[in-house]
């Protein structure tokens, strides 16, 4: 089934302002490694502020800045699917100044999604590490009589029209997931891009779409308050804040999926920068405390060095390219 479009003259004005030049841009020269950081440090989060992203990010630059001595000050820029932030860092200058947050989308599915990318995820960035897996959690009306994936899927197949699905956008890890699950039970699904998580869980609780595949820490307390109902997680294993929630392939589903959130720089930062930006950055992933705090966020920790990540990224990209072109998704 095509993908409904995004609306084109948001995306593409998102994209036209993130095609400005930026200050400090590519034509400047680096700043010199054997003082860096000797000033703030820019975090850019290609995602909403509030979002599964924004809250990584904090817990992580908070960190980072205890760890470098410089303030690293995080920079919402959503929009047009991570594109418009993840332009930014793209073209910002490769002196270790800019950082970004890599995610599914940017890094993995966009590619695949949008005719004209604004920059080339391989070629565009270099990969600090991986800081964690992120499953996403099935949720459902409480108006819909179904209390397990199967049963769902039991109702969704009588229903006689498209399943619309939310998602925090195209490429996101709650839209794979959501084609995935098209291909996996031969439902018609419908796409519902939003820009506004609340809205989007607005209008599930309301019965206006018929199921969700969210970031835990979105949904947590409205699920708890029996407000939505959880089905199903996506990831490899049951979660912290839902225990009693079957995974979906325990529930006969094979999706082990998960979206992932990790740290990558513009092309061209000096090796030193990155070697230090890597170390600091395992350190902190692998800090029980920091752990527990991110667990209790609904991600995953996972430390993971430079060269397994770009691997890691390269391999997303490929699985991924297999689930878009299956289900005929585009955004422009």
């Amino acid at each position: 089934m095509a993908e409904p479009l995004l609306p084109r003259r948001a995306a593409l004005l998102g994209l036209a302002a993130a095609s400005l030049p930026l200050a400090g841009g590519r034509a400047q020269t680096t700043a010199s490694v054997g003082d860096w950081p000797n000033r703030p440090i820019r975090w850019i989060n290609p995602g909403p502020a509030g979002g599964a992203g924004d809250v990584i990010s904090r817990l992580i630059a908070d960190r980072l800045q205890g760890a470098l001595g410089q303030p690293v000050v995080v920079d919402n820029r959503p929009g047009a699917g991570t594109n418009i932030g993840m332009t930014a860092v793209a073209r910002a200058a490769p002196d270790g100044y800019t950082v970004g947050l890599a995610t599914i989308a940017a890094n993995a599915a966009n590619k695949w999604l949008y005719r004209n990318m604004p920059f080339d995820p391989e070629k565009d960035f270099a990969s600090v590490g991986l800081i964690a897996l992120v499953p996403n959690i099935v949720v459902i009306p409480p108006a819909v009589p179904a209390r397990t994936l199967q049963e769902f899927i039991t109702w969704a197949k009588a229903q006689g029209r498209p399943i619309n699905f939310g998602s925090v956008g195209a490429g996101s890890s709650q839209h794979l997931a959501g084609s995935q699950f098209q291909i996996i039970t031969g439902l018609q699904l419908q796409h519902l891009p939003y820009t506004n998580s609340g809205q989007m869980n607005s209008d599930l609780m309301e019965g206006r779409i018929d199921m969700l595949f969210q970031s835990i820490s979105a949904v947590t307390q409205m699920a708890q308050a029996g407000r939505m109902r959880p089905i199903a997680v996506s990831g490899t294993g049951r979660v912290d804040a839902f225990p009693d929630v079957p995974t979906m392939q325990e529930q006969g589903v094979d999706i082990t999926s998960t979206g992932w959130f990790g740290l990558c720089t513009p092309a061209g930062v000096p090796e030193p920068i990155l070697a230090k930006l890597d170390t600091e950055l395992q350190a902190i992933v692998r800090d029980p405390a920091l752990a527990a705090r991110l667990s209790a966020s609904g991600a995953i920790p996972r430390a993971m060095g430079r060269a397994e990540f770009a691997t890691y990224m390269a391999a997303e990209s490929a699985k991924w390219r297999v689930v878009i072109e299956a289900v005929g998704a585009r955004v422009d």
